[in-house]
């Protein structure tokens, strides 16, 4: 660091991320298991997806977090998405492609991409 300048985008950036996470009633949530086996299937580069899609668009009322074991391992990378007032969506064996196509489609659009739910991969 090697001026005020450079010091205050560091600051704003690392709000932007802080805001991502703070709780809002209203909010939609986006959940990406974290746990060992999750992280081991893919998960990072699934959360780095939704988190740099989500500030690249702006969103302020979506909240990106992480949670442990979601107890479906064999599905991972798991995401899951609540939107208020709706019924919550588990998306199974999930990328860093697909992830972005669920922010576009389900989070922005309300539109769910079922061919990547656990209902879809059940069948």
């Amino acid at each position: 660091m090697k001026s005020l300048e450079e010091l205050k985008a560091i600051r704003e950036k690392a709000q932007a991320q802080i805001n991502l996470r703070e709780e809002k009633s209203d909010a939609v949530r986006v959940l990406v298991g974290m746990a060992t086996c999750g992280i081991a299937a893919g998960a990072r580069p699934v959360l780095n997806a939704i988190v740099d899609e989500v500030a690249k668009r702006g969103l302020k009322n979506v909240i990106v977090t992480q949670t442990g074991c979601i107890g479906i391992c064999q599905y991972e990378p798991v995401v899951e998405v609540e939107i208020p007032g709706q019924e919550k969506i588990t998306y199974v064996k999930m990328t860093a492609e697909k992830a972005v196509r669920v922010v576009n489609d389900h989070v922005v659009n309300k539109q769910p991409v079922t061919e990547f739910t656990i209902g879809a991969v059940n069948k």
